[in-house]
């Protein structure tokens, strides 16, 4: 994920993030297991809070080394983006920090779209790549103006409509570190490329936990950009979904079904995001 990482690390920086004063946080960047691997020196270019490691994985599954990053983070809070292809809006840090503030033990958690007029698995069907998506991501200052993202983008559909929908997994969320260690992290029994369906069963983990507070945080959210995913650049009809739901059964001994908890919504609404308050 070379040319997409850049501009996830991108947004991530504190020359990106709108309203953090002086916050001490870090970005651990793990790369798991890259034939062709990210390049240190450009890396911790972003800012001296970018940290890089190098993880030798063993499958394709990125569970061990997200659990490995969990591990070195030094904060009370930890932010986790399973997918080094997503752009995140300007306020994610912002708002996490404010509802860190509130909540005892929040899980704070971010809607998931699609860079495109069309989920990617649609899009790809009808051209779309990376010279496509280039192009697109020019046609907006979304360096200096991260909201305008949503005007080039789709919800992903795992997040479905939009904000007010029943989301089934998020690729971004902020939650205490002590809380993440003691369920375990990612469950390293997730072994498919991608780790199959290991990010709806950390959902599915958190909202059994009466203890946590879910708080989907409005008018933020990531924004896939087109890499060749397993799950996510492969037409509808092609989709391993069979596969992953299989293992799924094999490790929890039931179905895969989405576990549900009303949420608190915390956040704001910028112009450019109306259109995906629907449910």
């Amino acid at each position: 994920m070379r040319r997409e990482a850049e501009r996830t690390l991108y947004s991530m920086s504190k020359a990106y993030q709108s309203d953090i004063g002086e916050l001490d946080y870090e970005v651990i960047v793990v790369d798991n297991g890259s034939l062709l691997a990210l390049d240190q020196t450009l890396v911790e270019g972003f800012g001296q809070e970018f940290k890089y490691l190098y993880y030798q994985a063993i499958n394709g599954s990125p569970c061990r080394a997200m659990n490995a990053g969990i591990n070195m983070a030094r904060g009370d809070y930890v932010m986790c983006c399973i997918d080094g292809a997503r752009i995140l809006s300007p306020g994610i840090l912002s708002y996490a920090l404010r509802i860190a503030s509130v909540y005892n033990d929040p899980f704070i958690y971010t809607l998931g779209m699609h860079l495109g007029s069309d989920p990617q698995n649609i899009s790809i069907e009808q051209g779309y790549n990376q010279a496509a998506e280039d192009a697109l991501l020019d046609s907006v200052d979304w360096r200096h103006n991260g909201y305008a993202l949503f005007e080039i983008s789709s919800v992903a559909l795992s997040s479905k409509n939009g904000f007010f929908s029943e989301l089934s997994e998020s690729n971004c969320f902020v939650m205490k570190k002590t809380s993440l260690v003691e369920m375990g992290g990612f469950d390293e029994q997730f072994t498919s490329p991608g780790g199959g369906l290991v990010n709806l069963d950390m959902f599915n983990r958190v909202n059994e936990n009466n203890n946590m507070t879910p708080i989907m945080l409005m008018g933020e959210a990531t924004f896939h950009q087109y890499h060749g995913g397993v799950a996510t650049n492969v037409p509808i009809d092609a989709h391993p979904w069979p596969i992953m739901e299989q293992e799924y059964q094999q490790i929890r001994n039931k179905p895969y079904q989405t576990i549900r908890r009303s949420p608190v919504f915390f956040g704001h609404y910028p112009q450019q995001c109306h259109r995906f308050l629907n449910a």
